[in-house]
Formats: C-alpha cells, structure tokens, sequence
C-alpha cells in the first residue's frame, strides 16, 4: 500500500485506533472518508479537522453498510483503499449462557460480519480500480487467547484467517490484502483501556504504523515490535509462556 496518493475509506473511525489513522493518512496526502454510528462524532470529526470526510455508517447492520457504500463511491468514486476498522471488544463469563451470548452474538456480528458485509459492498468497485487495498484489522488476540475475551480473541483469528484466504484470492487483481495487527494500545476499546501503562500509548502505535506503511509497501502483515511477542509464540516455542504471561499481567486484557 502506498502511503499516499489514495481515496480512503475507514468505517468504525470516530475514536481510537480508526481515528488516529485517517488523521495521520489525512496528513500524508490522502483523501480520507471517515465512518461511524453517531452523527455529533461524524459532525464535530468534520469541524475539528477540515478536509476529513464523513458518511453514516453502522456495521452491524447490512442496510447501513449498502447504503454508506453507494454514498461513498458516489461521492468519491476514485475510492482505492476500505480499511474494516469497526470492533467491539467484551468480557464474557463462558460457564453461564447468561455471562456471554448476547456479548458473542454481538461481537460476531459487528468484528466478523462486518469486515465480511463491508467486503462484499466494496469489493466489485476495488477491483475496478489500477491498484487498491483492503486492510483488515485483526489482533495480538488472534494468535494467543486472553481468558476473559473468548469471543474477540476467536472474532480476530477469524479475521486473520480471512485476509489470508482473500489474500489468496485476489492475487493476480489489482486488490492487496494488508492486515494490521494491533497489540493492546490505548484507547477506548474496553473500559480503563485508554490508562492502563502497560499498553502502547496510541501516538507510539500510529507512529509506528505510519512507518512500517512507508518503508514496506510491499509487506501483508502490519505488526509493531509489540505485537509480535503474542504473534509468533508458537513459532518460536514459547506459546505456552506467552499465554500464562498475558494472562498473568492483566486479566482484563488490557
């Protein structure tokens, strides 16, 4: 992926991971649409940060994610790159049906039907285009379980598993698959998330980001030196440390 020149599309941007990274991508030269649920968020990401696009969008909801996709191309049919950046992320209690299925039906349908929805909207106009990328967002998460997040943790290794399939796919089109895989980072995801010293400040993970996009285009996985202790446990041997260690250091995950 080229780090500028592009038409971007990030829904799930109001805050956060999404938000930091169309404000940096905005930055470089790249005409950013940025897509949430709540219009005073959209409204007041708009006045804050001029030349930053907005559009309605909510993806848990197939309808919505139709109607973003028709507005977005329309408006900028130059579009090149959708990055699938919307999650949620829930404790869930496994020993009671109580403690954990509205949380999973949720989260499957927001991390894993989302990406897939927003996939299947763009994906005909993507590969229109002489070159494009779809970035998936994954997780640390999908490579070594956090005990208390069953659903995310299983919601992120699908995703990976899916940017490889697509990734397969697409090869030989004009669409590349990029996958980001973020650590624990500061910010909202989960209550007490945005404080907690032991993630990466947010500004240290974009700045990384930001790099690793401009000195290897070419690259399928995005992955901070942070991450890679979750990601390549079982490669190296260690898995079985890496899951008592993460679930050791913060039983909340964060």
């Amino acid at each position: 992926m080229n780090i500028s020149g592009n038409t971007i599309f990030v829904p799930g941007a109001t805050s956060g991971i999404g938000l930091a990274l169309a404000l940096r991508l905005h930055d470089r030269g790249n005409t950013v649409i940025v897509g949430g649920r709540r219009e005073d968020r959209l409204a007041a990401i708009a006045a804050e940060h001029p030349g930053i696009h907005t559009v309605r969008i909510d993806t848990a909801d197939e309808s919505s994610i139709d109607r973003a996709a028709r507005a977005v191309i329309t408006a900028h049919p130059g579009l090149n790159v959708l990055i699938t950046m919307a999650g949620v992320m829930r404790a869930e209690d496994w020993t009671t049906p109580d403690g954990f299925l509205s949380t999973a039906e949720e989260t499957v349908t927001t991390n894993i039907l989302g990406p897939i929805r927003l996939v299947a909207a763009f994906i005909e106009h993507l590969r229109a285009q002489p070159d494009a990328t779809i970035m998936t967002v994954s997780s640390g998460l999908a490579f070594a379980p956090l005990r208390v997040t069953p659903t995310y943790n299983a919601s992120k290794a699908a995703i990976h598993m899916l940017s490889e399939s697509l990734r397969l796919q697409l090869a030989g089109t004009s669409v590349s698959v990029l996958e980001l895989e973020p650590p624990a980072v500061r910010t909202p995801l989960m209550p007490g998330h945005e404080d907690n010293e032991a993630a990466m400040p947010l500004d240290e993970f974009i700045d990384e980001v930001m790099e690793l996009l401009e000195n290897r285009p070419d690259a399928t996985e995005v992955q901070v030196e942070r991450v890679k202790f979750l990601r390549y446990g079982e490669a190296r041997g260690d898995y079985d440390q890496v899951v008592a260690t993460l679930n050791r250091t913060d039983p909340h995950g964060r």
